[in-house]
């Protein structure tokens, strides 16, 4: 008999909610644990400010009282007002190789967006688009990433039984860092310098980054994302949180500021070398000695970088503006040795984010997918 529990969102509950998927992937190579610490912070109401207009609920999945499963089921508020909808969002969910324990999770979480008058679900989604989402369905033999899930096979067969239809799919690249900056990228580039008066700023300060590029870079990101797939706008206390979770750790060579004649904010790449080996090896924590396979990762010899962002302001897409981008960060691959670099999800439909690859040598190595049902 499979039973469902809630679990109170307390420190030691939320340890053994992010535990149990740890355990389900233990030894598999491809997986990769999210840091604790962001796990925690993510789910634990008084850490995050999502939670300003987000509501949740938390589940676990036992049979023979031992965990099967795990789901969270949330509305984000804010988004439903935006886009006048009753959608609740499910994320958080894994589970072992059974579909009634897949369905009983899902049917739980169905109840508890049924009493709050919803009438959809989808996901797997965060609280908002800073979280990982998507079920994996291609690429299950590659390295997964920091800012991604990984999940079995099994998983999107048994969301399907449990009578979930496709809502929409993510796709990533694996893009091979050339041995300089394509002619095409340094044509378009310098055209645009020139056309737009805009250029590239770089700073040896993270704390003067915070100062002058800090809330603007995640403005930003808020106009540059706005018509996106069930995008939640970042709120002031958010952005404060980011500002103080991320930007201090970034390699201030792979950040690339583009800005206008007005030194106004119009363009931002985020690249961090690949965390995955040392997220492995650390097995997602600090302490007691993951610090130093977390740091090797940021400082040592790596031959892949994520891709954690880009964003361009809607007037200047389409423009050629992502030709500064790589115009100023291939340089800084090259530098550092890459030979490879993930792009992260990019939503199937946007044709315009998939464009600006078209003259890497890439391959598409994995494809995540939400889904979602009537109530």
């Amino acid at each position: 008999m499979i039973e469902i529990k809630p679990l109170a969102p307390t420190k030691g509950n939320v340890k053994k909610f992010v535990k149990f998927e740890r355990d389900l992937y233990r030894g598999n190579r491809y997986y990769v644990p999210p840091l604790l610490s962001s796990e925690l912070d993510n789910l634990l109401p008084e850490r995050n400010p999502a939670f300003e207009f987000c509501e949740a609920e938390y589940f676990m999945a036992y049979r023979d009282g031992e965990p099967v499963g795990r789901i969270v089921v949330m509305i984000n508020r804010q988004i439903n007002e935006i886009y006048g909808q009753n959608i609740a969002r499910f994320g958080w969910i894994d589970f072992i190789d059974d579909p009634e324990v897949a369905a009983a999770l899902l049917r739980k979480a169905e109840d508890w967006a049924r009493q709050r008058g919803m009438k959809k679900l989808v996901g797997p989604l965060g609280f908002t688009d800073m979280d990982r989402e998507g079920t994996l369905v291609e690429g299950f033999d590659e390295l997964s990433t920091m800012a991604t899930i990984y999940n079995h096979p099994y998983y999107e067969k048994h969301i399907r039984a449990a009578g979930y239809e496709k809502d929409s799919d993510w796709m990533e690249f694996l893009m091979e860092v050339p041995e300089g900056i394509p002619d095409k990228y340094n044509r378009v580039a310098d055209i645009v310098k020139q056309r737009f008066g805009l250029k590239v700023v770089k700073y040896t300060s993270r704390k003067h980054v915070k100062e002058d590029y800090g809330h603007a870079l995640f403005r930003l990101i808020n106009e540059a994302y706005k018509d996106l797939y069930q995008y939640s706008p970042l709120t002031e206390r958010q952005i404060d949180k980011y500002i103080n979770d991320y930007l201090g750790l970034l390699n201030l060579d792979l950040l690339t500021l583009i800005v206008d004649r007005d030194r106004k904010l119009v363009g931002v790449g985020v690249a961090l070398p690949s965390m995955s080996r040392a997220l492995q090896k650390s097995h997602g924590k600090m302490f007691p000695f993951g610090w130093y396979h977390l740091l090797k990762g940021l400082k040592g010899v790596n031959d892949r970088v994520d891709l954690l962002l880009v964003a361009v302001a809607p007037y200047y897409q389409n423009k050629g503006v992502n030709a500064l981008l790589f115009q100023d960060l291939i340089p800084q691959f090259i530098k550092y040795g890459y030979k490879y670099a993930e792009s992260n999800p990019e939503l199937e439909s946007n044709a315009k984010v998939q464009s600006q690859w078209e003259f890497f040598s890439r391959r598409q190595h994995r494809r995540r997918r939400s889904f979602f049902k009537d109530l």
